[in-house]
């Protein structure tokens, strides 16, 4: 049995798990192979682990990874089956997390293991100390992510104004030039608690001041950082599987954090910048308390409903928060019986987190040929009889259109205002995430149905089972 110690024969699973790896991600672009993808992922990353347990110099190290596997999935497993759909985006932060905070303690361990890299090749040192900030960054600045969506921390970003950026550089500074001094050959174990300390600095002093409105860009891109500090941390271990992985996480991870970046209309620079978007006092809405606004009722919106040919549902984050998708796709299923064309307006960061939409929505069995993404939706929404708008407030805003003083100006959104009617559903007139007052609202051909939406939309189905 010596052959399945051969570095060959280990070298070979390894491929066989990245190429699982790479076929699970291919079938995470579609909500119906979704599931499948991550299964096969994950068989994938199993393969890895018993590889990486058959490396000789493993000795009687296998049992401690054999222990974090047990307690990892004690952990994770309750954890990703109890939390709620509405959770999802801060598990997502919280995982995102916990990978960094691995990979950073893993560069620690290193440190140590070796000497402070005595005998160990320059660029070793480099990917562990590499590994160790960004690692170091992205669990502490999951952290804070977590926070805010959890509403542990204020949405609203808190910074130190002009000050913020020098302290940010400052910080890091410090952070290089320790990560430099060990590289050069310092063996004080000072030195590596120092670049770890300086770099969770950075991570909380990065996305504290990055509001609630930019969580979902922020989620993506610290996943990139974690994969990209995974795939230095394999550089230095010389471990194929991780260096693969973290490579596909970084890349991916990117990608994703430029596509959501341009889906606002800001680039990642003006992201990480913060201030913007807090879910406090509408932003220029002078006066909004004393514009008038249509109120309807379920009735009244059930039988406009009935009676249109095209009707567009635009989920939001008060879809999410009110667990409103299972009901709204039976809504959507009545209308659907009665001969009306109905379709689902999916903006890129439209919830909390990337895809938060698309997820809920697969989650209540919603044909995914309904699921329209706003290049395609914005195009049929002058043919559109009636727009439901389910607590998607910034997505919406005409003031990213119209509005050259609005911090949102130039951001692509629903265009909800070409439909002949728009009904919104909301609990109340407060602001969105992002704390800027929605132009909509107050559009004569917009009705508000105030409530919680999930007994909004029951009530329009009894309503629409009357006609």
């Amino acid at each position: 049995m010596s052959w399945i110690h051969d570095p060959v024969f280990i070298n070979s699973l390894y491929i066989i798990s990245f190429s699982l790896f790479i076929y699970g991600l291919m079938n995470l672009t579609g909500p119906r192979t979704a599931v499948r993808g991550n299964w096969i992922a994950a068989v994938g990353m199993g393969i890895a682990v018993v590889a990486t347990l058959l490396i000789d110099e493993m000795g009687e190290n296998w049992w401690l990874i054999a222990g974090g596997v047990v307690v990892g999935t004690i952990i994770g497993v309750p954890s990703a089956q109890k939390v709620k759909m509405t959770a999802m985006p801060q598990m997502v932060a919280l995982f995102n997390g916990v990978g960094g905070g691995a990979v950073a303690l893993i560069a620690w361990a290193e440190f140590r293991h070796t000497d402070a890299y005595a005998h160990e090749p320059r660029y070793v040192a480099i990917a562990s100390l590499f590994a160790a900030i960004v690692g170091s960054v992205s669990f502490w600045g999951s952290n804070v992510a977590f926070g805010k969506l959890q509403e542990i921390l204020p949405s609203k970003p808190i910074g130190l104004g002009k000050l913020q950026q020098f302290v940010n550089l400052a910080v890091l500074l410090v952070a290089v030039v320790l990560a430099v001094l060990i590289s050069s050959g310092g063996d004080s174990e000072l030195l590596m608690i120092g670049v770890l300390v300086a770099a969770a600095i950075l991570g909380l002093i990065v996305v504290l001041p990055i509001g609630g409105a930019d969580m979902p860009v922020v989620i993506s891109l610290l996943n990139a950082l974690t994969g990209l500090s995974a795939a230095a941390m394999g550089l230095a271990l010389n471990n194929t599987a991780l260096i693969v992985a973290g490579m596909i996480v970084g890349a991916s991870g990117s990608i994703l954090t430029n596509l959501m970046a341009k889906a606002m209309n800001r680039s990642i620079p003006a992201i990480v910048k913060g201030g913007f978007g807090g879910g406090g006092a509408a932003i220029g809405a002078a006066g909004a308390e004393d514009r008038p606004v249509n109120s309807t009722s379920a009735a009244d919106t059930a039988i406009q409903m009935a009676y249109a040919s095209n009707v567009v549902v635009v989920p939001g984050y008060g879809m999410a928060v009110a667990q409103a998708q299972h009901v709204v796709k039976e809504m959507a299923e009545l209308l659907e019986e009665k001969g009306i064309n109905i379709a689902f307006a999916i903006h890129p960061v439209a919830g909390r987190m990337p895809g938060h939409m698309n997820v809920l929505l697969a989650e209540a069995d919603v044909p995914y040929d309904q699921l329209k993404e706003m290049d395609e939706i914005n195009s049929q929404f002058g043919q559109t009889d009636v727009s439901l708008v389910i607590g998607a407030n910034d997505v919406t805003n005409p003031a990213a259109e119209s509005n050259p003083d609005s911090p949102i100006y130039g951001m692509p959104v629903l265009k909800v205002t070409q439909s002949r009617s728009v009904i919104v559903l909301k609990r109340s007139m407060n602001p969105g995430f992002a704390g800027i007052d929605n132009e909509l609202y107050y559009d004569p051909k917009t009705s508000m149905l105030f409530g919680d939406a999930k007994a909004s939309v029951a009530d329009i189905v009894e309503e629409l089972k009357q006609l």
